[in-house]
């Protein structure tokens, strides 16, 4: 079954409200554009055959009533020959003629009106088919965005991204416990050979202006 069931579904349709409702919407544009596409030939050829008919009722009328003014340029010939039985016949075919031009013309009033009607709906439907090939480019263009956002989205939240990033975490707290312990090592060691030396270079620097501020001020020992 197709998007639309007939052509007044078409005409009257939203197509953002089917659009929301698909699955896939870039597979419904495509099948929405080709059935208004399959509609609007199908209309097109039943508005031909419609013109047709209204040809042929417009014939049909013109020679009754041609066939009318004959008859009753026959009923005035007889009425002048005397022959009123003659007249009265001829005038019986004329009213006879009358009656299906009649009926002819209720018909192409109906088709005419069939005919306007046909040509409303290829209007719309052409609208309804320009609007959505207008759209096409754009209505996929943003599905394929929101699905590759749905699909990132979806990577981010799953259970084995989480785990991952869970393992990560855990092997970075190992390593801090690892480095704890190396440093707890150090703890309390004695200073090593070159921090022993700079310390006594410190203090002979010290020593050293000390003596020198006592020779200034005289006071020796």
């Amino acid at each position: 079954m197709g998007v639309f069931s007939r052509i007044s579904d078409i005409v009257n349709s939203n197509i953002n409200a089917i659009l929301d409702k698909a699955q896939d919407p870039e597979k419904i544009i495509r099948m929405i554009i080709q059935e208004m596409e399959d509609t609007l030939v199908e209309v097109r050829s039943s508005a031909v055959k419609t013109i047709a008919e209204q040809k042929q009722l417009e014939r049909r009328i013109a020679g009754l009533l041609d066939d009318q003014a004959e008859w009753e340029a026959k009923a005035e010939l007889a009425l002048s020959k005397d022959r009123e039985d003659l007249a009265k016949a001829a005038l019986q075919v004329k009213t006879r003629l009358a009656l299906e031009v009649e009926t002819l013309r209720k018909r192409h009033e109906q088709v005419e009106a069939d005919l306007v009607k046909q040509s409303e709906d290829v209007a719309v439907l052409q609208q309804k088919l320009a609007d959505a090939k207008s759209r096409e480019a754009t209505l996929i263009a943003r599905h394929k965005t929101a699905s590759n956002r749905l699909k990132i989205r979806n990577t981010l939240y799953d259970e084995r991204v989480t785990d991952a990033f869970a393992r990560f975490e855990q092997v970075e707290k190992s390593l801090d416990i690892l480095e704890g312990k190396a440093e707890v090592y150090d703890i309390g060691k004695s200073k090593g050979a070159i921090d022993e030396l700079a310390a006594l270079e410190a203090d002979h620097q010290i020593e050293t202006e000390l003596a020198a501020l006592k020779a200034k001020m005289g006071k020796t020992e």
